[in-house]
């Protein structure tokens, strides 16, 4: 892999915070859009699993496991007080864990209120992992990025349980409880 890109969302099932990060190689970039775009439905311009039907949600999770998409799972739960401590802990073990390795491009789901502290905090992990020359990282919205509608489907199943953890699991690489 020449260079990496890893698309990042998350959820708040119950009183834990799970990070999905789906990780692609660039050159697999364009393709993996193109599964995307055929997805979408006339009209619609971006995936964003809640504002799906069931059956829909079902058709999308399995064309992401039939891409062979390949995505990491961190989870922060209660032994942090806050959703910014549990975000940072789940922002920390990601770029720890591509810290080294071919130049990373990260791209995060991007929350206004969230986007000065995500800032701060990837500053910090980057320079203690030495990787601030290698891995940059961006906010981008789903309206523009069309990939990060996959961590998005990743996190909603995962956030559900039960069957429809099931049904992703196979596009999961790790889980890192933390």
């Amino acid at each position: 892999m020449t260079a990496r890109h890893i698309y990042v969302d998350e959820t708040k099932p119950r009183s834990s915070y799970v990070v999905v990060a789906s990780v692609h190689g660039a050159d697999d970039v364009q393709a993996l859009r193109q599964v995307v775009r055929r997805l979408l439905l006339p009209g619609q311009r971006y995936l964003h699993m809640k504002d799906e039907s069931e059956g829909r949600k079902r058709e999308i999770a399995a064309e992401i496991v039939a891409a062979q998409v390949q995505a990491n799972v961190y989870v922060a739960g209660k032994r942090y007080r806050t959703n910014n401590e549990r975000r940072a802990k789940c922002l920390e073990a990601l770029v720890e864990h591509h810290a080294s390795g071919p130049e990373t491009l990260l791209i995060i789901d991007r929350d206004d209120t969230l986007v000065s502290f995500d800032n701060q905090q990837l500053i910090e992990f980057t320079r203690r992992a030495g990787c601030r020359g290698t891995l940059r990282y961006e906010h981008r919205s789903d309206k523009t990025e069309l990939l990060l509608g996959i961590p998005d489907a990743i996190a909603w199943c995962w956030g559900k349980g039960g069957s429809w953890r099931q049904l992703i699991r196979p596009a999961i690489t790790g889980v890192y409880e933390l």
